[in-house]
């Protein structure tokens, strides 16, 4: 599993973690029932507290994505969440788009971005 701390993003540390362990499931790097480190580990590994992937573990569980069980670790449950709704799973995408726009950046800009995002997280992954 190669996931990295990125110190100039804003984002909170546990954020990125759970986003990375996100981006490795949908590119199927990460597939159902893979084990994934200790928390212990995955802390050491990266340099930070082990709180914090704690968090992160335990933002994927509530989402569906992992299965944490004391003792015996967090497993990749699902690599899907079908159980939002599209509302909810266009929220995100909104504030990131809203986002660009606020930046100032040209529509063909942004659909460039997202599709060439879309093909990163996509390479690997079956459809």
């Amino acid at each position: 599993m190669f996931l990295t701390i990125d110190t100039e993003d804003r984002r909170p540390i546990y954020q990125q973690v759970a986003e990375g362990i996100r981006a490795l499931i949908a590119r199927g790097e990460l597939k159902e029932g893979a084990s994934l480190p200790p928390v212990r580990q995955l802390a050491a590994d990266l340099g930070v507290n082990l709180n914090t992937i704690a968090v992160a573990y335990r933002e994927l569980q509530s989402e569906g994505l992992l299965a944490v069980k004391h003792g015996s670790g967090a497993v990749v449950a699902s690599r899907t969440t079908s159980e939002h709704s599209d509302d909810e799973l266009r929220r995100p995408l909104r504030s990131a788009l809203t986002q660009l726009v606020l930046a100032g950046l040209p529509k063909a800009k942004i659909l460039g971005m997202v599709s060439d995002e879309l093909r990163a997280l996509m390479k690997g992954a079956k459809s």
